[in-house]
C-alpha cells in the first residue's frame, strides 16, 4: 500500500484547473456492479474502452455473473470478445478469474487489493480501477497510456514504467484525488492532450504545463 504525503504547492493550481474542467470525471467502462467492472477492465488491456463497451453487453447478457461465466464454453467466450484483441489469452483469464471468484470468494469480487492481484489477468492497474471505482477505496493511481503520457508532459514524473509513475504520483497528489485524477487525465487525453496532435492553445492547463515550451524549443 502506498503512503501519501501532503500535496506539493506547485501541483495545487494544476489540480484546481483539472477539477474545474472535469469535476465529474468517472470511469468510461460501462458496468453495473463490481463483477462487470472487473471483467471489463481485464478486457480493456490493449483495447479501447469504447470497443469494450460494445462487447460487454453481449458478454454479460450471456454470462451475467461469476457462477455462469465459470462454466462458459471457452470457444463461445473467445467469439464474443474477439474484437478486443488478444482474445484467446483474455478468454482464459476471464474463465480462470470467474472460477476463482466462485471457489474462493463465493462468486463475489473481493474488496481487497491483494486478493484482486491473485486473479488471472489482474495487475496493479486493474486492481486500482476496481478498488477505486467499484468500492471507492483509493489504493493507488491508475496508470494507463493517457495517464502515463500526460503525467510526463505535466512534469509530474520522468518515469516510463507504470509502477514508478504511480509511485511518483502518489507522492505528489492528495489521496482524495487519486481515483478522480486518472479519470480526469484520461478524459483530457482523449479530448485535448492527444498523443500526436495535442491541442495546446485551447488547453485549460496551458499556462501550467511545461510541454508546449519544450515543444517550441524542439521546433526552434
Amino acid at each position: 500500500m502506498w503512503e501519501n504525503s501532503p500535496v506539493k504547492s506547485s501541483v495545487a493550481p494544476l489540480l484546481r484547473a483539472l477539477h474545474r474542467a472535469y469535476p465529474r470525471a468517472d470511469c468510461a467502462l460501462a458496468h453495473r456492479n463490481p463483477f462487470e467492472l472487473l471483467i471489463a477492465t481485464i478486457l480493456s488491456a490493449q483495447c479501447t474502452d469504447a470497443r469494450v463497451n460494445e462487447v460487454t453487453p453481449v458478454l454479460f447478457g450471456r454470462f451475467p455473473n461469476a457462477e455462469v461465466l465459470a462454466r462458459a464454453p471457452l470457444g463461445e467466450v473467445e467469439t464474443i470478445i474477439r474484437s478486443t484483441g488478444f482474445f484467446r489469452q483474455k478468454a482464459l483469464s476471464l474463465l480462470a478469474t470467474a472460477r476463482r471468484l466462485v471457489e474462493k470468494h463465493r462468486g463475489e469480487v473481493p474488496r481487497s487489493f491483494e486478493a484482486l492481484l491473485e486473479l488471472r489477468g489482474v495487475a496493479r492497474k486493474t486492481a486500482n480501477v476496481v478498488m477505486g471505482t467499484a468500492f471507492g477505496e483509493a489504493t493507488g493511481v491508475v496508470v494507463d497510456t493517457h495517464v502515463r503520457r500526460l503525467s510526463n508532459r505535466l512534469g509530474l514524473t520522468r518515469e516510463s514504467d507504470p509502477v514508478k509513475i504511480e509511485r511518483d504520483l502518489v507522492k505528489r497528489l492528495p489521496r482524495k484525488d487519486w481515483i478522480w485524477y486518472s479519470h480526469a487525465l484520461i478524459s483530457h487525453g482523449r479530448a485535448v492532450c492527444k498523443a500526436q496532435s495535442p491541442r495546446c492553445p485551447e488547453c485549460v492547463l496551458r499556462t501550467l504545463c511545461p510541454f508546449p515550451a519544450r515543444s517550441a524549443r524542439r521546433v526552434a
